[in-house]
């Protein structure tokens, strides 16, 4: 299964990638330990920030992600783009700003992003880590569901000191690469349901 395109958006790669950030960490340094990656995503229930997204065309889009842990996102893409990809009530919705048709849906759990949107992450599960490894100043770390491989997987890129998400590249199960690269993420921030209703966001959309 793949998402609709939308403005040459592939959208089934889709769901969170940053430029490596150059910080003053010895070649030799270890990768960041798993139990700390772990940890960095059960600490926040709230982020949003700014994000860059490069689809597998090479095209480029740009918006806000808003993260409610468990189990909801929010692409909101900067204009001209209309389209919305939502995360919320274990489905994914993928609203494409040129139809006045419902989103396309599919099931959360076939989309790697569930990983990290799970309510207790914990990359210690056996099968769940296919590669753990040191990148210049990043730990890049390649996951999978360890039940459901077959629905692609996620290299997530952290920078250390302390641990930060800086960017996500989703491999769907057709081998297409979607990166997302985050600026400022902020945490703690109330965020209301409304932004991860994908009813509401259904009916908004066709009045």
């Amino acid at each position: 299964m793949q998402y609709r395109n939308c403005m040459s958006i592939s959208r089934r790669s889709l769901i969170l990638s940053l430029p490596a950030l150059a910080l003053a960490r010895p070649a030799f340094a270890q990768p960041i330990p798993l139990s700390e990656i772990s940890a960095y995503f059960n600490r926040f229930t709230t982020a949003e920030g700014a994000f860059t997204q490069i689809n597998p065309d090479g095209s480029i889009l740009t918006g806000t992600l808003y993260i409610r842990r468990p189990g909801r996102m929010r692409f909101e893409y900067d204009p001209p783009e209309d389209s919305l990809v939502m995360a919320g009530g274990s489905q994914v919705a993928v609203f494409d700003g040129r139809s006045n048709q419902g989103p396309n849906q599919y099931p959360l759990r076939q989309t790697p992003l569930s990983i990290i949107l799970d309510r207790n992450v914990d990359f210690s599960r056996a099968r769940m880590v296919t590669n753990h490894y040191q990148d210049g100043e990043t730990t890049n770390v390649i996951a999978q569901d360890p039940d459901n491989p077959q629905y692609g997987s996620i290299r997530l890129v952290f920078s250390a000191n302390p641990t930060e998400l800086r960017q996500w590249i989703v491999r769907d199960d057709t081998g297409a690469e979607t990166t997302v690269i985050l600026d400022g993420m902020r945490f703690g921030h109330t965020l209301s349901a409304r932004l991860f209703d994908i009813t509401a966001e259904t009916s908004a959309r066709q009045r």
